[in-house]
């Protein structure tokens, strides 16, 4: 045994378990009275935040919460679910946040499958919810939010228990837990399946710290930020910021609902210097009517994921003074684990040639230990040519635990020591990863692979569309060709044929879509197309 094995163990003084709870300890003794939360006319500094949490998290643990339970909140972006990703886990117990968009049946299922033992709700979202309490065989305690802000003639009472007064049952003095272990659970996030049941995704205290640090690393966050919730907090935990933007003292400025003027009208009011969005998000500020839009003061930095971006997105935004940084991952990599990195050299490149890099997902966050393109079948790597498709493969800090009680799942996903994404893409010469599509989503037409998302980034081109998704559709003859699937830009109306003749124009023959249908997109809360509704209206 080595002299360095010897005498030098682990102990309370040299090792303590990491965990995001210590963000908000540090910020409350550090910065008391900075502003820390803003929603509409409430503001909190970072002592009021901390003492509510810490009196909620009391509250639970009189009411039995204990470590290992769970805690689901169905909530909007507002201060109550940014305080449950710390008054939860202060308990030892598990923070679940539930997509707000989600039917009765779904929402029942995930309650009943994560052994909720108590429900955070708002009230705005009675109709479903009491739905599904009736279809559950078990009693959980309910606790409303009950905000002023929500469409009142929508909200009715759920439960026995409302937020503001139950959170005052609770002791600020309370000996809140820190995690025994930075292994032990801290949150469950169901991902959105489209077909069967989801799977719910757990993430530990560890993987939420590095996710945080590194988040602020890859995208230079500075402190004092003033940080726009945009992406809801219930999908991968807001993509971790309400455990970031805490770690750099940062306002959180709550957005209850996707609004684009009110977005214009707060970037404007606090001086917003960061945000995260899906590519339609961005699509929607860009498009806004110019009676919506306001002038930027300052540039406003903007991550975006969820779905490849077309690379049109990036000049319409520059054009308004937002610089978009593309980042990439899974509910089941706490959120984004790569980023399109700018290399100084691309600086000289024309505009569309810098526009097509910055599409690309890029290459690995500092806290996240490898990204490979590797064949499924014999997990080797692909070429790096930018042509051979093989399967984005991640390991690291920043993969779930696995997925709640699914061994089978779990075991699939982690296969050969990497976590299958399921993502096809191709690995470029400079090791930048570029996706190609989902495997799902492949369209394989005549023996050869098709893209879908190299045919909606040439469609996302035209002046008249404003989102494009494209899907196979069922052919006697070639098995499957792509059809196209187009939101117009109001007032600029386009035909089947001109969009047809635009793909013509820079698209093999074989890819260019043989039909082209005009529609509102369904899309999930955070901002991604329902492929699968689209299939279902091709009968595939």
């Amino acid at each position: 045994m080595s002299h360095y094995d010897t005498n030098l163990d682990k102990n309370n003084a040299n090792y303590v378990p990491l965990t995001p709870l210590t963000f908000l300890k540090r910020a409350k003794e550090i910065y008391p009275n900075y502003e820390a939360v803003i929603y509409e006319d409430r503001k909190y500094n970072w002592d009021q935040v901390y003492k509510r949490t810490v009196k909620f998290a009391s509250a639970l643990n009189k009411i039995g919460v204990r470590k290992g339970d769970t805690v689901s909140f169905l909530a909007f972006n507002t201060p109550e679910i940014f305080e449950g990703h710390y008054s939860v886990p202060m308990t030892g117990a598990v923070l679940n946040t539930i997509n707000i968009r989600l039917d009765a049946k779904t929402i029942a299922y995930i309650l009943d499958h994560s052994e909720a033992k108590v429900l955070v709700v708002d009230r705005q979202l009675h109709l479903e919810v009491k739905k599904a309490l009736n279809a559950l065989k078990k009693k959980i305690i309910i606790i409303d939010i009950n905000d002023k802000f929500a469409d009142q003639s929508k909200c009715e009472k759920i439960g026995d228990l409302e937020y503001e007064s139950f959170l005052n049952t609770g002791d600020e003095n309370y000996d809140w837990k820190m995690p025994e272990d930075e292994w032990q659970a801290i949150s469950l996030s169901y991902t959105s399946g489209t077909t069967g049941n989801p799977k719910g995704v757990v993430y530990h205290h560890r993987g939420s710290y590095l996710m945080s640090t590194g988040s602020a690393v890859a995208w230079n966050m500075p402190n004092r930020l003033n940080f726009l919730t945009i992406v809801p907090m219930f999908h991968c935990n807001g993509w971790g910021y309400p455990w970031t933007v805490p770690m750099l003292n940062g306002r959180t400025i709550c957005l209850r609902n996707i609004d684009v003027k009110k977005i214009f009208e707060l970037i404007d009011e606090y001086n917003v210097t960061h945000f995260g969005g899906a590519p339609i998000v961005l699509n929607m500020i860009t498009g806004a009517p110019e009676t919506d839009k306001k002038k930027l003061k300052q540039k406003v930095h903007v991550l975006t994921a969820g779905a490849p971006p077309p690379s049109i997105i990036f000049k319409k935004m520059n054009e308004l003074g937002f610089e978009v940084m593309h980042v990439y991952g899974l509910t089941e990599t706490y959120g984004h684990v790569t980023q399109c990195a700018w290399n100084d050299a691309w600086s000289d490149y024309d505009e569309e040639k810098q526009n097509e890099i910055k599409a690309r997902q890029g290459v690995r966050y500092p806290n996240t230990e490898g990204i490979a393109v590797m064949d499924p079948e014999t997990m080797k790597e692909v070429p790096k040519d930018g042509k051979t498709i093989g399967e984005i493969m991640i390991k690291g800090n920043i993969v779930m635990k696995g997925y709640f009680k699914d061994k089978d799942a779990t075991f699939k996903a982690m296969n050969g020591g990497w976590f299958h994404s399921g993502d096809l893409a191709v690995m470029h010469p400079d090791g930048y990863v570029k996706i190609q599509d989902r495997s799902k989503d492949i369209i394989i037409s005549g023996g050869e692979n098709i893209s879908s998302i190299e045919i909606e980034n040439t469609l996302a081109k035209h002046p008249s569309v404003s989102i494009a998704a494209v899907v196979a559709k069922p052919d006697e003859k070639w098995g499957e060709v792509p059809c196209a699937f187009i939101e117009m830009i109001k007032d600029k109306p386009v035909t089947e044929k001109e969009l047809i003749s635009f793909c013509k124009e820079t698209l093999a023959g074989f890819k260019v879509p043989k039909q082209v249908i005009f529609c509102d997109l369904p899309k999930t809360s955070t901002g991604k197309i329902q492929k699968f509704e689209l299939r279902k209206i091709l009968g595939k």
